[in-house]
C-alpha cells in the first residue's frame, strides 16, 4: 500500500460487516480500497466489495481510538500493517516471534478463510480463492506461517517463478521442506518437489489447483 488510508476510508473499513467483511460505500471509496489492496470486488453479480486479510486486520486493530482526520488528509497509519513473512526479509520484523505476531497471523488466516467462503463456489474454504491467485507469494507465505513453519534465513523462503500461477518454496532442511509441502497441501495448494540438479538442493513448486474456480 503506497500510503495509509484516509479517515474516510477508515470509516468505510470500520463499517464493514464483522462476519463477512462486506463493504458499503461510494464506488470511488470502494475502488480506492481495492487500489490499496484493502478490498476486492467479487467476480460474480452483484459484484459486492469485501475486505482482504489486510483490510480485516485494519478493521480489528487500526481505527480504534483514532481521531478523525480532515477528509483528504491521510489518517495515521495503523501500526504494523500485516504482511506474511516470505523468508526473504533482510531482518525479521520486531516481535516476529512473539505472541502478538501469532495473533496477527491467526487473524489474517481466519480472514483469508472467510474470503474463500465468500468468493469460492459453494463457499469452499479448502481451496485458494481469486485473491490468492493474484497474490501468490503472500498467500503461500501466509499458509506456511499460519501452519507454524519457520521462515528464513534458516527456514522457508517463498519466491516468484516463471511458471504461471506458481511459487517456489526453498528450505535447506529436508524434513522442514516436507513440512512446508504438507502445510501447503492442507491449505488447498498443489505441491510438487524437485531438485535443481542431480543430488542438488531440493525445492517445492506450489500452485492453486486448476479448476478451483468456476
Amino acid at each position: 500500500m503506497a500510503k495509509p488510508p484516509t479517515a474516510a476510508q477508515l470509516r468505510v473499513i470500520e463499517a464493514a460487516d464483522p462476519a463477512t467483511g462486506r463493504l458499503t460505500g461510494s464506488e470511488a471509496q470502494l475502488s480506492a480500497l481495492v487500489r490499496h489492496r484493502l478490498a476486492f470486488r467479487h467476480p460474480r453479480p452483484p459484484h459486492a466489495y469485501f475486505l482482504t486479510p489486510t483490510g480485516h486486520r485494519i478493521r480489528e486493530h487500526g481505527g480504534a481510538g483514532s481521531q478523525p482526520a480532515a477528509e483528504e488528509t491521510p489518517a495515521p497509519a495503523p501500526t504494523g500493517l500485516f504482511a506474511a513473512r516470505t523468508g526473504a526479509e533482510a531482518t525479521p520484523p520486531p516481535g516476529s516471534d512473539g505472541p502478538a505476531r501469532a495473533r496477527e497471523v491467526r487473524s489474517a488466516w481466519e480472514g483469508l478463510l472467510e474470503m474463500r467462503r465468500m468468493t469460492n463456489p459453494e463457499g469452499a474454504r479448502d481451496r485458494p480463492c481469486a485473491w490468492e491467485r493474484t497474490h501468490l507469494v503472500q498467500a503461500a507465505a501466509l499458509a506456511l506461517e499460519a501452519a507454524g513453519c519457520p521462515p528464513g534465513p534458516d527456514g522457508y523462503r517463498v519466491g516468484e517463478t516463471p511458471q504461471p500461477e506458481a511459487v517456489v518454496v526453498r528450505e535447506g532442511v529436508r524434513e522442514r521442506l516436507a513440512a512446508c509441502a504438507a502445510a501447503l497441501e492442507a491449505a488447498g495448494w498443489q505441491v510438487s518437489e524437485h531438485a535443481e540438479r542431480a543430488n542438488g538442493p531440493r525445492y517445492l513448486l506450489a500452485s492453486p489447483p486448476r479448476g478451483g474456480m468456476r
